[in-house]
């Protein structure tokens, strides 16, 4: 299966890169619409209602349907150049986040000053998470244990881009992850995705690096190359005397330095497409935060993933698209391990997905789709039927 997907994706990147015309294929998500949109106010939103029936031949398993999200959009321009953008997200009923604020100002048609709560930019779902903008019911696990959508911080950079190049940048500084808080927050198990401070009285030590470029010049292409780099954010500096040297140490160890770089592409031609995505995290000082916090977080993180899908109505005159697909995915959040902890197999993930969604008018989905999935510690694969639906505006 492995070999046959990735034979499958260098053949139709090379067709890819074969093409004579380079045309401007270059996509924007929700926010980025909001921006474009006319007129002072505007709105948009999106939404996820889920079922997730896990299926086992020897056990009873209950269903599970829920609202996963409901998020309003609210966009302002106050004028030519400046705009703001918010994101409120209700998840599963009852939880409210901020899941956007940020400030847009249009220095000049290359390089905009960015600043307030932003997603950063790393892989492709991250921030392209709204549910008509990719196959399946779920997000692929890799962008929930190793880029923990939906990952956002509070930060201030530039972001532009060069349509005669086909080159779009993002380069923020945001405030990190926070590894401790009484606790640890990072393990093997979650990976970094407790660490995520969604603005929330986020508290800030050292502070962190993000960027990404995209290049879409080649015709149905588009290429992502990403980095996050910085220390984690600990709850133990507050109130310390700089000179106390116990305490500082003990501080040192309840952070972890991270660096993560990510590539993606999307292929879409004639109805059909791939994606595929790879990310690595690199974490120093593991042996000194486990030893102290009691954790089994790794060394070294590494996942990737492969979609194949298509447009049945392509050929056809019929405006809506019906896209079944097959997704690949393998992440180990204990890819590397440190001399304190050994690796466990449990932590080391495939999937695979296979589904369609019905999209019924630009922005609304129905959504069906079988996951099988296993760590490397078990034998068998554990089954879950997938459904949702999906809307975007």
């Amino acid at each position: 299966m492995k070999k046959l997907i990735i034979i499958l994706f260098v053949t139709l990147s090379v067709n890819a890169f074969s093409q004579t015309d380079s045309l401007l294929n270059e996509q924007q998500n929700l926010a980025e619409e909001l921006m474009n949109r006319n007129g002072s106010l505007t709105i948009g939103g999106y939404a996820q209602i889920d079922y997730n029936q896990p299926i086992n031949k020897n056990i009873i398993n209950n269903g599970v349907l829920d609202v996963h999200r409901l998020v309003m959009l609210f966009g302002y321009k106050f004028n030519s150049r400046t705009n703001f953008i918010t994101e409120i997200e209700f998840e599963h009923v009852k939880e409210v986040y901020v899941e956007q604020a940020f400030l847009n100002y249009k220095i000049t048609n290359y390089l905009n000053f960015r600043g307030g709560l932003m997603l950063i930019p790393m892989g492709i779902v991250n921030e392209y998470h709204e549910p008509p903008t990719f196959n399946g019911v779920e997000r692929p696990g890799l962008d929930s244990k190793i880029t923990p959508t939906t990952w956002r911080e509070i930060g201030a950079g530039f972001t532009g881009r060069f349509n005669d190049i086909s080159l779009k940048y993002q380069l923020y500084t945001v405030n990190g992850l926070k590894g401790y808080d009484g606790g640890a927050k990072f393990s093997g198990a979650k990976g970094l995705r407790s660490g995520r401070q969604k603005g929330a009285k986020s508290i800030i030590n050292s502070p962190n690096l993000t960027g990404r470029i995209d290049f879409y010049g080649v015709s149905a292409l588009k290429i992502g190359l990403s980095g996050y780099f910085g220390k984690s954010q600990s709850s133990l500096f507050n109130g310390i005397d700089k000179s106390d040297n116990d305490l500082v140490l003990q501080a040192d160890s309840s952070v972890v330095e991270i660096s993560m770089l990510g590539a993606d592409l999307r292929y879409n031609k004639k109805g059909f497409q791939l994606k595929g995505q790879y990310n690595y995290v690199s974490i120093n000082n593991t042996i000194q935060y486990n030893m102290f916090t009691g954790s089994d977080l790794g060394s070294a993180m590494s996942g990737y993933y492969l979609e194949l899908a298509y447009n049945v109505f392509e050929l056809t005159k019929l405006k809506t698209e019906l896209i079944p697909f097959v997704r690949y995915e393998n992440y180990n959040t204990h890819f590397k391990t440190n001399n304190f902890i050994s690796a466990d197999n449990n932590f080391h993930t495939e999937e695979i997905v296979f589904g369609i969604g019905w999209k019924l008018a630009r922005g609304a989905v129905l959504k069906a789709d079988y996951q099988y999935s296993k760590s490397k510690a078990e034998d068998d694969w554990n089954n879950q039927l997938n459904l949702g639906i999906g809307i975007m505006f």
